[in-house]
């Protein structure tokens, strides 16, 4: 493989770099958490692409002590020739300090590209305070600094060999405080977007190291068996239904395709998971509809080829064969048309139909090759279907009595705008907390509905999803939300509140609540979170007196913050037992007064990712919950117990 394709003239220059520090938000999606993450992501991105294009093994990234990223990989090094565009400065410097500059816009430089929009490094320089760039090139080394969003120091300048034969880039960056929210970075976030790329990209090693730790310790992500081992990976939480997993590629035209897959005993519908060029496609695709399709069409042909469905009985409906799949649907295309900025959903109709293809093939094959497995498939999709007619009986009983008949629950006090962008709704913990919620609240704008201890965990109710229908307060929270509830049903066109904010008590009952909210908002109303609209109310969990002035404190961290900010405070602090003590002025106050309020915005960057934690968290496998309990004990701070 030849590096002489991928020069100075392969980085094309759409327009140069603009407004970035001022609209943020349009580059990187916003300037809390998600967005100061991007900006790592954006880095490794080409580094990825150079995995993708076969010239990367290996990507090394490091939180330095003062809180810097550095992000090492072992490329062919960006070029460092001067660009024909703009003969004074290196290629390096363009990709650096010109917006959508790069190899990957038809310039011969990529073939398939994850970082397409082409902001990537330039936009991650414009919000650095500072960032050092080292390129290890052809056997000689070159560094060049840029400060104060991007302003370089001076030109690149070659400082001497290569050590030990190195090639590859070094991009180390400070996020900008000023910018940011915070910029401090959380490991856990990046070690999963780490361990997901490098399930993608089989072989490659990435690792991660913190060195803000006392003992920083190096963690390592490679898997030769690529996404098969991230079936296997997701799967691991549950019961495999057979032991091995199913993988099909396929390719046409330089686009490629690649399946894997595996049945477990569990009932979630929404083990899907597609990618393109390394992009997760949380909204699917084209590529997502064709393997559905095509897996519905072959899994019933070969049921009937074999008799496991009867000459009268009824196709199998895609939901039934798709209960308790695992499966990662992974595209790498040329010119990938992606709708809307963040990248969710792939619009390309090619891939649709080689997917289509693809899958009839070779999933036919793999039914006729592994019978006992088929037969155990098709009779857990035949189990899958009567569990959804006996559910599909109790919707419609409840949607004709509670959800239609009687309208709105009778516990909920709703507000009197009927203009779903501007209302509220609040889920409360208890009678108590709903009746100092109910008086404290804007009742133009805020609906108030309590609820009675804790819900079902709708994780483990398998297939018997009648049971859940028939629980007074899932269908409160139903009637309530308006959207409807179930996979493929939710509507959030029909919603009658943008946001859904839990409010529970600050303490381990009241985790434990949300969560269980948050379990059923997940699995029955996906699209409620994805969209944006489940918050978390912050009420207090000690107040103190300083001077006349009372003063709240949301948790054990703040509580410890103020004493070190004030170590001669004498006043006791009072412990708010729950939202019930608190009176109506101190809840809105304290709670809900949007002027002063902080609500913490439920949001998923991966979805397989979210998946897996609600199956190991609130799932039937104790073994998994116990080994996650015991890898994240030592993150556990102030536990309220």
């Amino acid at each position: 493989m030849s590096d002489a394709t991928y020069q100075a003239e392969n980085i094309q220059v759409l327009e140069g770099l603009e407004a970035v520090r001022k609209r943020p938000g349009m580059y990187i999606g916003s300037t809390g958490p998600a967005g100061l993450h991007h900006l790592v992501y954006e880095v490794v991105d080409n580094s990825v692409d150079e995995a993708m294009a076969g010239y990367c093994t290996s990507i090394d990234v490091v939180i330095l002590a003062d809180g810097r990223c550095r992000v090492t990989d072992d490329g062919r090094g960006i070029p460092v020739d001067a660009h024909p565009k703009y003969p004074d400065k290196s290629a390096a410097e363009v990709v650096l300090t010109v917006l959508h500059a790069g190899g990957k816009f038809g310039g011969g430089g990529y073939k398939v590209s994850g970082g397409l929009h082409g902001v990537g490094v330039s936009v991650v320089n414009a919000l650095s305070t500072s960032v050092e760039l080292e390129i290890d090139r052809d056997g000689r080394r070159w560094k060049q600094d840029f400060c104060d969003g991007g302003q370089p120091e001076g030109p690149i300048v070659e400082v001497g060999d290569s050590p030990s034969g190195r090639r590859g880039t070094t991009v180390t960056f400070a996020p900008d405080q000023t910018i940011f929210d915070s910029v401090e970075f959380r490991a856990q976030t990046l070690l999963e977007r780490f361990q997901m790329m490098a399930f993608l990209n089989a072989g490659l090693r990435i690792t991660f190291k913190d060195e803000r730790e006392e003992s920083p310790v190096t963690t390592e992500f490679q898997y030769d068996g690529g996404i098969r081992d991230f079936v296997s990976y997701l799967n691991d939480p549950k019961e495999p239904l057979f032991e091995e997993v199913g993988y099909l590629t396929a390719a046409e035209e330089g686009d490629e395709v690649e399946i894997a897959f595996q049945w477990n005993t569990g009932f979630q519908l929404d083990g899907i998971h597609s990618f393109a060029n390394g992009i997760s496609t949380i909204e699917g695709g084209m590529h997502e509809e064709g393997f559905k399709t095509a897996l519905t069409s072959t899994v019933n042909r070969y049921a009937r080829a074999k008799n496991l469905l009867k000459e009268k009985e009824d196709n199998l409906q895609g939901d039934d064969i798709r209960e308790g799949l695992t499966a990662i649907v992974s595209v790498r295309l040329q010119e990938p048309q992606f709708e809307g900025q963040t990248k969710a959903k792939l619009g390309n109709t090619s891939m649709r139909s080689l997917v289509q293809k693809a899958t009839n093939d070779a999933m036919n094959d793999w039914l006729e090759e592994h019978p006992k497995e088929a037969k155990r498939t098709i009779g857990k999709a035949i189990d899958a279907r009567r569990a959804r007619l006996a559910a599909q009986k109790a919707k419609n009983t409840v949607r004709k009595s509670a959800l239609a008949g009687a309208g709105l629950p009778g516990k909920l006090t709703d507000c009197s705008s009927g203009d779903p962008a501007e209302t509220e709704l609040y889920i409360v913990e208890g009678d108590s907390a709903g009746g100092s919620a109910k008086d404290a609240r804007d009742p133009r704008t805020m609906a108030i509905l309590p609820i009675r201890g804790k819900i079902l965990n709708v994780e483990r109710l398998g297939g018997r999803l009648e049971k859940m229908f028939q629980n007074t307060e899932v269908q409160a929270l139903i009637s309530a939300i308006g959207g409807g509830v179930g996979e493929g049903s939710f509507d959030a066109e029909k919603m009658r509140y943008h946001k859904v904010i839990l409010l529970c008590d600050a303490d381990v009952d009241g985790s434990h609540i949300r969560t269980l909210l948050l379990t059923f908002f997940w699995r029955q109303m996906k699209e409620l979170v994805l969209n944006g609209h489940v918050y978390i109310a912050q009420p207090p969990l000690y107040s103190t007196k300083v001077g006349n002035d009372t003063v709240y404190l949301k948790d054990d961290q703040v509580k410890a913050d103020f004493l070190d900010e004030r170590p001669n405070h004498k006043n006791e602090f009072q412990r708010l037992k729950g939202l019930g003590e608190m009176d109506a002025d101190e809840l809105w106050e304290t709670t809900m007064d949007p002027d002063t309020r902080t609500l913490l915005q439920v949001t998923v960057d991966e979805v397989s990712i979210a998946n897996n934690i609600f199956s190991v968290l609130m799932g039937e496998h104790v073994e998994s919950r116990k080994g996650f309990i015991q890898n994240n004990a030592h993150d556990v701070r102030f536990l309220d117990i």
